[in-house]
């Protein structure tokens, strides 16, 4: 029986088979447009557990094509309390799935601060036991340009290499957008040293986080983080 994990987010798909040992194998990106020719390329199976961050109709759309070509399908929603995790937020519906799975898959290797870098930058803080301490959203530095041309299109909306002081409007830019993100992750982790006593893993994942890694040293990459959530989701509530 062949078990594959969806992640739909507001720019890709993301998916990667269930190995029987709980790993997962290769992980599959596919850029979703405004059109169904994304949906070609999508595996088949027997089950399929799905995660989807995206709008109804593209998540609608995700459902009828693996209807298709799965047995059984699940949608994966965030819950109050699941295997060592619990979640700081009174609504579980309030937690976006992709932030309560890729906690998940960071329960029980000690405290982290679990840093998501895509449309929005998400941090959460876990402590050693599971417990979610909190988090904080903010937009990433990709969605930061986006607004900023939106209201001034002479800002460009790509483009520029960061430097501490910039003597260029592009440099300035990314200096800016990718430094606020830095700034927000230094900080949540000094906080986060301060509450728990003990200084956190900061681990970090999502499309935009490439522009953050050279300079935040001493993290965890795990790009898969929302896949692996999602095995442990399995793992806990289907195997």
């Amino acid at each position: 029986m062949r078990t594959w994990l969806f992640d739909l987010g507001n720019t890709r798909l993301k998916c990667a088979q269930l190995h029987a040992d709980g790993g997962i194998g290769e992980t599959l990106a596919i850029a979703h447009d405004d059109g169904t020719a994304w949906l070609d390329a999508l595996p088949s199976g027997s089950v399929a557990c799905i995660a989807s961050v995206a709008s109804d109709a593209r998540r609608a759309a995700l459902f009828d094509a693996l209807c298709a070509r799965f047995t059984r399908l699940h949608r994966v929603r965030t819950e109050r309390v699941l295997g060592p995790l619990r979640i700081a937020y009174d609504n579980p519906a309030h937690l976006g799935v992709d932030r309560f799975l890729s906690m998940l898959g960071q329960c029980g290797e000690g405290a982290s601060l679990v840093v998501g870098v895509g449309t929005a930058l998400t941090l959460d803080l876990l402590d050693g036991g599971g417990l979610h301490r909190g988090g904080r959203i903010a937009p990433s530095p990709r969605t930061m340009r986006e607004a900023l041309h939106a209201r001034a299109a002479q800002l460009p909306v790509e483009g520029g290499i960061y430097a501490e002081f910039a003597d260029d409007t592009g440099d300035a830019l990314a200096s800016g957008c990718e430094g606020a993100a830095l700034a927000l992750v230094e900080r949540s982790l000094g906080a986060a040293t301060a509450l728990l006593g003990e200084s956190p893993a900061v681990c970090l994942h999502g499309g935009g986080a490439d522009l953050l890694r050279d300079r935040l040293p001493g993290h965890r990459w795990q790009p898969d983080a929302v896949l692996r959530g999602l095995a442990r989701w399995h793992a806990l509530r289907i195997a």
